[in-house]
């Protein structure tokens, strides 16, 4: 059921306590933590705690929760001291989006070129 966590969810296991992540911030509603992958200087994960499938899905079932999230990625991005920055929401698999729950990319630390690709 959307906004209950899954078993099988990695990122739901990460808010759950029972997978590790360098966890940068940290609200009611909210979890930061640093990409194990990184594509820049600065690369933050911010994620709901109620488990949504993906960006859309969030928004639509729980406008205040997805503001939390972005008021969140301008946190991080302000700690971070960054003074330009890019938030991307990858939904579903032709997109790129691995983990299904939904969760902002913060990106950071150089520059960032258009078109992405």
């Amino acid at each position: 059921m959307a906004g209950e966590p899954q078993d099988d969810c990695l990122f739901c296991k990460i808010v759950a306590g029972h997978v590790p992540a360098t966890i940068v911030r940290e609200t009611e509603t909210t979890v930061a933590f640093r990409d194990i992958n990184p594509q820049a200087p600065t690369h933050v994960l911010v994620i709901p705690k109620a488990h949504y499938a993906n960006a859309a899905e969030l928004a639509a079932a729980d406008p205040a929760l997805t503001a939390d999230l972005l008021r969140e990625t301008e946190t991080v991005a302000d700690e971070d001291k960054l003074e330009s920055y890019r938030i991307v929401f990858n939904t579903g698999v032709g997109a790129g989006q691995t983990v299904f729950h939904a969760h902002a990319h913060v990106l950071g630390g150089r520059g960032m070129h258009w078109p992405p690709g």
